[in-house]
């Protein structure tokens, strides 16, 4: 039965494999021996990469290199304490918690707050974490249209009263098609029909918006998830909100409750960055936004359409194997850009996602358009569009 799913997989084009990846420096990527650019990363602010930031950092650190254990357990320390400390301020809420990724963070929190009698209300293209924490949640859950915020009214006006506890989710930006949310109109249904609000911070922390807190930084949201693992360039996630619900979270996240915690170095490392080098992300970020407002430029000079506010460019092909095509041509051109398909995202909208990191250059990206478009199998408008 194995080897004939996988087959199936196949023969449909959805079959993946781990890419040989041996090196990556500033904005290129080495695999299976040939160097590209990199238009595939998270790490948005080319953080990983800075071997002069690593090397000071090791300098000055030497915190353990295992936990051993569950933070419950033996596995906390002072490093933990430190970045939940920083977190929360960034955020200007009252506490943070730290999870060892995004998906076991989104995953924990959702399943923990949403029991018996109650109920989530997530936007359709919300991340798979989310939708696998509302299925794992003993609640009830219904999605509403992508941005579609009269259809979620809709559903507020019907279902709401049934329900205890009710959360709305979302994310800030959207981590396959790069659009961004209306936190605002969130809030303010969040507000109306009495319902918790959660947003997905992922893309946006310290990368979007006008401070390192992303898209929800200072606005009325009950709790806020994120990672490290990209513009800080580390690894792990949190989730920042009242010192109410990060406490229910440390005792009813499984998730948080029984996995062995992420090694103090990495922590330290993360706190490192967004304390002693803020100046420097903030520079970086700079830099990613005007690259990123030069290239949308670029988008609209040409007239082609995206359904893009942000950093993360989709290329909608449509066809599995279109896209496996497109994907194979531009890296014989010298660029790094995968395929990505079903499940990851809808059926019939596989994509070349293009990732935006500050050490992107412009001309790069204008070559690439020129090669897209000498593709003969689709028309420039059918590329850029959904």
């Amino acid at each position: 039965m194995i080897k004939q799913e996988l087959e199936a997989l196949r023969s449909k084009g959805q079959l993946r494999q781990i890419p040989d990846i041996q090196a990556k420096s500033d904005g290129k990527i080495v695999v299976a021996g040939k160097e590209y650019i990199n238009y595939a990363s998270n790490d948005y602010l080319g953080i990983s990469t800075k071997d002069d930031l690593r090397k000071e950092f090791l300098k000055q650190n030497d915190s353990l290199l295992s936990t051993a254990s569950a933070r419950l357990l033996t596995g906390s320390s002072p490093e933990y304490k430190h970045l939940e400390a920083t977190i929360a301020n960034i955020f200007n809420k009252e506490a943070a918690l730290i999870f060892n990724t995004g998906y076991q963070c989104n995953l924990g929190v959702i399943s923990a707050l949403i029991g018996r009698g109650d109920v989530v209300f997530s936007d359709k293209l919300n991340h798979a974490s989310i939708i696998d924490g509302m299925q794992l949640a003993q609640g009830d859950f219904f999605r509403y249209r992508h941005f579609d915020y009269d259809n979620l009214e809709k559903l507020l006006e019907s279902k709401r009263g049934q329900y205890r506890r009710a959360l709305i989710v979302s994310e800030s930006v959207f981590s396959m098609d790069g659009d961004i949310a209306d936190i605002d109109k969130l809030i303010e249904l969040k507000k109306k029909y009495n319902c918790l609000l959660m947003i997905d911070e992922a893309h946006a922390f310290c990368a979007a918006g006008e401070t390192l807190a992303g898209i929800s930084g200072g606005k009325d949201i009950d709790i806020i998830t994120a990672t490290f693992g990209k513009a800080v360039g580390s690894f792990g996630a949190f989730c920042v909100s009242s010192e109410d619900i990060i406490s229910y979270l440390i005792n009813k996240a499984r998730s948080f409750i029984f996995s062995t915690s992420i090694p103090p170095l990495n922590i330290a490392w993360s706190n490192w960055i967004l304390n002693n080098k803020r100046d420097y992300l903030l520079s970086q970020k700079q830099k990613l936004q005007t690259l990123t407002g030069n290239v949308h430029k670029l988008l609209g000079s040409r007239d082609i359409k995206t359904p893009s506010e942000s950093q993360i460019i989709p290329i909608i092909i449509g066809s599995n194997e279109e896209t496996l095509k497109l994907s194979e041509k531009l890296r014989a051109e010298g660029y790094y850009i995968p395929a990505i398909r079903p499940p990851t995202v809808p059926e019939g909208t596989s994509r070349l996602r293009i990732s935006l990191t500050a050490d992107c250059k412009l001309e790069d990206f204008e070559r690439l358009l020129d090669i897209i478009f000498s593709c003969k199998h689709q028309s420039t408008q059918d590329l850029m569009s959904i």
